[in-house]
């Protein structure tokens, strides 16, 4: 069998290891950590598999270039930027595989303003969520352990859970199922107590008016700053500046509907980060978000509108927002699901990505340059979130 190693550094100093001996354990740092399927790149990453809390336990075993190739199970594994895990070296190691940790005890209940699920463990260790449809669900996976649950405790305290079990999908890796009472996703997350011994899953409720002048709303502004984006085939306009202006417009329109609660990613030409953005996001904890961009392509003929979501769940407020979009004349260019970006992955709150147009189209781009259209642009998104609305009650 050939013999791989690792070469790590560590406080200055190289060590290696075995892929045939016991691997390297690490923990994962930094507030807003992601995994990827695999090593593969293109302009917007690896695809992701999802995100996981701080100091989780997690088992290296090979290394590419900036990554690091994690072991979750037996059979599972996934890739982590190198930047975000802490190597302990392999002394320290704990077998995560060949003796699985034990679950412990479950609670479901709910406090004043959401519900919970949680699960005891001894550690902190790695987890996927997956969103299913009719009937609505969070499923969460929990790998390198085994079942050790007897029963579930849950409270009627809960108001948007309707039920939650568990299996033992494989040796290692531990199944939660949470059944919801509305169709629509309205979001969820999953971080571990202060102490690490409990997985704590929060899961929005669906709110209970359903009026938009009620809901706290999120706009993101594209790109800024350092990050200009695309540029006008013709104009020569940059991305950055039409993403800022069509947000500022959406915001004056819901203002105007009667909206107080609004939270603008950005107001000026500031260069954000991803990480960033999401912190802000979360600290607002909006009810959903609608991002801005101007899409653009090789080819100038390519045009149209399109919408962009990550999780099936929240496809919805997308579609609805696409089909008034149409109305403005503009080519459809698709509703496009599972797509790879950064602020379209947290799981927290629904989210649409909206790309108005080509600025690479000479048509699309002499709209996009239009006061009036961005205007009309605001208003169809608008009318796109009431249609959405009426579509959840």
């Amino acid at each position: 069998m050939r013999t791989l190693f690792l070469y790590v550094l560590l406080a200055g100093s190289v060590l290696s290891a075995s892929a045939q001996d016991s691997l390297w354990l690490a923990r994962t740092k930094g507030p807003y950590v992601f995994i990827n399927y695999g090593i593969g790149q293109d302009r917007l990453g690896g695809a992701k598999m999802g995100f996981l809390d701080s100091n989780i336990l997690v088992k290296v075993v090979d290394s590419f270039n900036t990554d690091y190739k994690i072991k979750l199970s037996t059979r599972h594994y996934a890739y982590i930027a190198k930047t975000s895990v802490e190597l302990l070296g392999k002394e320290s190691a704990k077998p995560l595989v060949h003796n699985p940790h034990l679950t412990g005890t479950m609670r479901v209940f709910g406090d004043t303003a959401s519900d919970y699920v949680t699960l005891a463990l001894d550690d902190r260790y790695p987890y996927r969520t997956e969103q299913l449809l009719d009937p609505s669900r969070v499923v969460v996976d929990v790998y390198g352990v085994t079942t050790n649950t007897n029963w579930i405790s849950q409270l009627n305290t809960t108001k948007e859970i309707r039920n939650t079990w568990y299996e033992q999908v494989e040796d290692d890796v531990f199944r939660i199922y949470i059944q919801l009472k509305h169709p629509q996703h309205w979001g969820y997350a999953l971080s571990y107590d202060s102490l690490g011994r409990h997985l704590v899953i929060r899961i929005r409720r669906q709110p209970p008016v359903l009026d938009i002048r009620k809901l706290r709303i999120a706009i993101d502004a594209g790109h800024g700053g350092e990050n200009l984006g695309a540029h006008g085939g013709v104009s020569k306009v940059l991305e950055k500046e039409y993403t800022l202006l069509i947000a500022e417009d959406l915001q004056k329109v819901l203002r105007t509907a009667g909206v107080k609660n609004i939270y603008m990613t950005r107001t000026k030409d500031t260069t954000l980060s991803m990480p960033e953005r999401i912190a802000a996001l979360k600290t607002f904890d909006p009810h959903f978000l609608i991002s801005i961009h101007l899409n653009s392509a090789s080819s100038d003929t390519v045009e149209g509108t399109s919408t962009y979501y990550r999780y099936p769940g929240f496809r919805p407020l997308t579609m609805t927002i696409l089909n008034r979009m149409m109305t403005l004349g503009l080519k459809d260019y698709g509703n496009v699901g599972n797509f790879n970006f950064s602020l379209s992955g947290p799981t927290d709150y629904p989210s649409a990505l909206v790309e108005v147009a080509f600025l690479s189209n000479p048509e699309d781009e002499k709209k996009i340059l239009k006061p009036v259209f961005r205007k009309l642009v605001a208003q169809k998104i608008y009318l796109g979130i009431l249609d959405w609305l009426k579509e959840v009650k």
